[in-house]
């Protein structure tokens, strides 16, 4: 323990919206557990302040912060919130996201609506969030922001038909992260991005045993992740581990992304 000690993050979309361990709630319990104080953003002010509430319960530092972070100006409230609670930024993680939902979404089939609902919720949400915290990542000294995506970005594919709009949202994560990372990195603030596979969270368990099944089918490993794995990674890419890693696009994902055909 203590591998963030001194340090402050911010994790956007940390409470899950159903019963559960969700990636961003991970990210923020195993941040707080190494020493980190954190910010948690979320839309609903309950959730955030339940998890909390936890994380304080364990003898560890987070605090609630309501805000819709595709808004401007929930944005630059959420800066000034952690600069005059803490003091600085050192980490942020953009866990903020959302899939189209109602089934397949090809190409022919992706509408307006749905194509501007998941590009300000994917993408247009990291790049705000991002843009108030490099000047306080910068003031600190430098830092990492941590952008989630998904193997849809690389691979086009969930587990099912239709992600045209929700892939081609992981793929810009891809393209925003490489450029943060290229524009700052002579100022000591890293940029990095996981990449999630198959992995076992409360939103994916509404979907049913047959869906879940033939995602854990799809990986090389044929098990299922967690959110836990997922924050592990978010732990070490925000970790003076990982100080010479910038631009990384980090796959969490049992194989999937790097291995096309295993035995079995």
């Amino acid at each position: 323990m203590g591998r963030l000690d001194g340090k402050v993050a911010i994790v956007t979309g940390a409470a899950p919206r159903e019963e559960g361990i969700g990636n961003g709630t991970a990210m923020a319990i195993l941040m707080a557990r190494e020493g980190a104080k954190v910010l948690l953003v979320n839309r609903s002010a309950k959730r955030a302040e339940a998890l909390a509430a936890r994380i304080g319960a364990e003898g560890f530092e987070a605090s609630a912060f309501a805000a819709d972070v595709t808004s401007t100006d929930d944005v630059a409230a959420m800066a000034a919130e952690v600069r005059a609670r803490y003091g600085r930024l050192d980490i942020l993680c953009n866990k903020v996201g959302a899939g189209a939902g109602g089934g397949a979404n090809r190409v022919e089939d992706v509408t307006d609506e749905t194509w501007d609902r998941l590009v300000n919720i994917n993408i247009t949400s990291a790049m705000k969030c991002s843009r108030v915290a490099v000047p306080l990542m910068r003031a600190s000294g430098g830092g990492a922001i941590i952008n989630v995506s998904s193997v849809a970005g690389a691979l086009g594919l969930t587990g099912g038909p239709g992600a045209a709009a929700y892939a081609s949202m992981k793929a810009a994560t891809h393209g925003l992260t490489l450029s943060t990372a290229a524009d700052y990195a002579t100022e000591g603030i890293r940029c990095n991005c996981i990449v999630i596979g198959s992995v076992s969270t409360p939103l994916v368990a509404k979907n049913g045993e047959e869906y879940r099944q033939r995602r854990i089918e799809m990986v090389p490993m044929q098990t299922e992740g967690t959110g836990w794995d997922v924050g592990w990674a978010a732990v070490y890419l925000a970790s003076d581990e990982a100080r010479w890693v910038t631009g990384l696009m980090l796959p969490v994902d049992g194989g999937l992304s790097a291995l096309r055909a295993w035995p079995r």
